[in-house]
């Protein structure tokens, strides 16, 4: 197939190719993430990201191949989650630009067709950060249109070849040119699922196609969780860790006697050297809290079922066609923010917020989440609180869509940002302008810390911390980790000052009311003036969320 040109079902065929790619090697991606928290990761996102125009593409007949480029575009585009989602969606929103120029395109069409896709991401990203994703396209399309140059007759699968001799090349230059990257060793996540995407593309070309493993005829391809009622799930989390035992001769009889008691769907598994537990609780404080008393933990997972089987019985209704509803204006105003915990909705529900999207931290929604929100809140003019740095990109995609009103993204890294934002939308207001810089004011004065778990093992800036322990943040860097008492200390010192006058304290699901008490005491134990607001969040991932003003 060297002579092969690209026509629309043979792109359709390579982007199917690219998709089925990324998501077999999606967890390979997610290990590359050098910050241990856990987060909507880049393989993940990517691989959701590609999947969204795999599904608009199979609706395709025969399509032309500026159809299937454009179909493409449009679907990466509402799909996109996380930064590396969004990055991909340009990549070939440029791309289509130039594919959709021709009715077939040869080898050098295809080198172009790249080098805007570059181009359209750079105009895109503010400040371009080298050893990226966009570095690695960069170089791999600007020796490919060099190769074009030398030789006009090279293939698409020529180009494709050269595309991804020279991307992994510089995928392996990105570990020098990133000091966080350089310091863990590892190259560049985003990067790497971009040239595996490259790679199912190229198998495309050249007639390799991945076993799609297909439903066997008269049998459900998956549990229909729509049939389940939220009520018939007994206990809301599936708790598992292993505990090393350090104490031989504690009672692992006694062990299984206490979880019997406070869960079901208990499995104990033990040996000389560890005690690995599976319960599902309502209490897996007091779960690891047993496990504590053999030895350390050495791996934690706790899950909330409910908001899984939520997620399940969405998910199960994704490949239904939603028709768009844009609800018409009937005030100058209104609010978006993202947000995940039943105490931070309403939270944000009570500051005024028009519509929760359901996600953040591990949940990062797609552009078309926040578009379809847009469409439901009755105003004019529509502020986006994307409240997570990873969504950001998200939220400013959909400015791109709106139909009927105007989008303005506050940039919240945080929730805290994006509770002070609407502290500051002052109702009254009737300038958009200065709302605006109210909201980004406001938010740009809150300091902002985070405790949660490390989700793998790391070396994080000469630090190795182990899966399962504490983690504490401060304004997206890591701060401590260890045990909970002592990241909690840190933190706290780090936060608050003499001239702190305000303190939220935001608990997460797990944690209880007293345990959030003596958060609040470590922080009057800092600044005994200080005002503090302790508030049931009932975020996932984060157990608190901490901000001082």
């Amino acid at each position: 197939m060297a002579d092969q040109k690209i026509t629309g079902a043979l792109f359709q065929s390579m982007v199917t190719e690219g998709a089925l790619a990324i998501a077999e090697k999606q967890e390979q991606v997610n290990e590359l993430n050098v910050f241990p928290v856990p987060d909507g990761d880049t393989g993940t996102n990517m691989s959701m990201t590609m999947a969204a125009a795999m599904t608009e593409l199979e609706k395709l007949a025969e399509p032309t191949l500026a159809k299937a480029a454009d179909t493409t575009a449009a679907a990466l585009l509402r799909g996109a989650r996380g930064n590396s989602g969004v990055i991909l969606s340009l990549l070939f929103r440029g791309m289509a630009k130039k594919l959709h120029e021709e009715p077939e395109a040869g080898g050098c069409t295809l080198a172009l067709a790249l080098r805007e896709g570059v181009e359209t991401a750079y105009k895109a990203v503010m400040k371009p950060a080298e050893g990226t994703i966009l570095t690695v396209s960069r170089v791999s399309a600007q020796h490919a249109v060099e190769a074009c140059q030398a030789d006009p007759s090279l293939s698409a699968e020529q180009v494709l070849e050269a595309v991804l001799e020279r991307g992994r090349t510089a995928l392996d230059e990105t570990i020098h040119q990133n000091p966080v990257l350089e310091k863990a060793g590892v190259v560049d996540a985003g990067a790497f699922g971009f040239l595996t995407i490259l790679e199912g593309m190229l198998d495309a070309v050249r007639g390799v196609h991945r076993d799609r493993k297909p439903a066997q005829a008269g049998s459900q391809s998956a549990a229909d969780f729509g049939a389940i009622a939220d009520e018939d799930i007994t206990f809301t989390y599936c708790t598992e860790f292993i505990a090393a035992r350090k104490d031989k001769a504690r009672n692992v009889g006694r062990l299984r006697a206490i979880l019997s008691e406070i869960g079901d769907s208990l499995v104990v598994v033990d040996d000389d050297d560890i005690v690995k537990v599976h319960v599902h609780t309502d209490q897996p404080n007091k779960a690891l809290e047993e496990g504590l008393k053999f030895g350390p933990l050495l791996t934690v997972k706790i899950e909330n079922m409910r908001e899984q089987h939520t997620a399940k019985v969405i998910e199960g209704t994704a490949d239904e066609p939603r028709e768009r509803v844009v609800v018409p204006p009937e005030k100058p105003f209104g609010y978006v923010a993202v947000a995940a915990g039943d105490g931070l909705k309403a939270l944000f529900a009570d500051l005024g917020v028009d519509e929760v999207v359901q996600g953040g931290q591990t949940m990062n929604p797609s552009t078309d989440d926040i578009v379809r929100a847009v469409d439901a809140v009755p105003a004019e003019t529509v502020f986006v609180l994307p409240n997570n740095k990873n969504i950001i990109m998200a939220a400013e995609q959909a400015v791109h869509l709106a139909e009927g009103k105007k989008i303005v993204v506050v940039p919240t890294r945080t929730i805290p940002q994006g509770i002070s934002a609407m502290l500051a939308a002052d109702p009254d207001c009737g300038d958009e302008a200065t709302l605006t810089e109210a909201m980004r004011d406001a938010a740009h004065h809150v300091r902002s810390g985070q405790v949660t778990y490390a989700a793998r093992d790391s070396e994080y800036d000469g630090k190795k911390i182990k899966q399962g322990e504490y983690l504490s943040l401060l304004e997206g860097r890591l701060c401590a980790s260890g045990r909970e008492s002592a990241v909690l200390k840190k933190l706290v010192r780090e936060m608050v000052t003499d001239e702190s006058a305000f303190a939220t304290v935001i608990y997460g699901e797990g944690v209880t009311e007293q345990q959030a008490a003596e958060v609040e005491a470590l922080l009057h134990k800092e600044n005994k003036e200080m005002e503090i607001s302790v508030v049931d969040g009932g975020q996932p991932v984060y157990y608190y969320i901490l901000s001082v003003e």
